[in-house]
């Protein structure tokens, strides 16, 4: 029986990890804004956006800006 326990324990563990990119999803087809920030090839600054460098959007839920040069 104890056999079966650890089993059991063993499979719920492999099941339970997420796959890569998957805390990216904030709902049903929706990507995370500091996602598709980092896929345009920004950065996510919570100061100014360094110089050379334009505004494009936000990260963070709006707390932060993203930064494309």
């Amino acid at each position: 029986m104890r056999v079966l326990h650890l089993l059991l324990l063993a499979l719920g563990l492999l099941l339970s990890q997420l796959g890569p990119g998957a805390g990216e999803l904030t709902a049903l087809g929706q990507w995370s804004d500091s996602y598709i920030c980092a896929r345009k090839g920004g950065t996510c600054n919570l100061s100014p956006c360094p110089l050379y460098n334009r505004i494009e959007g936000t990260c963070y839920r709006g707390k932060a800006k993203c930064c494309i040069r």
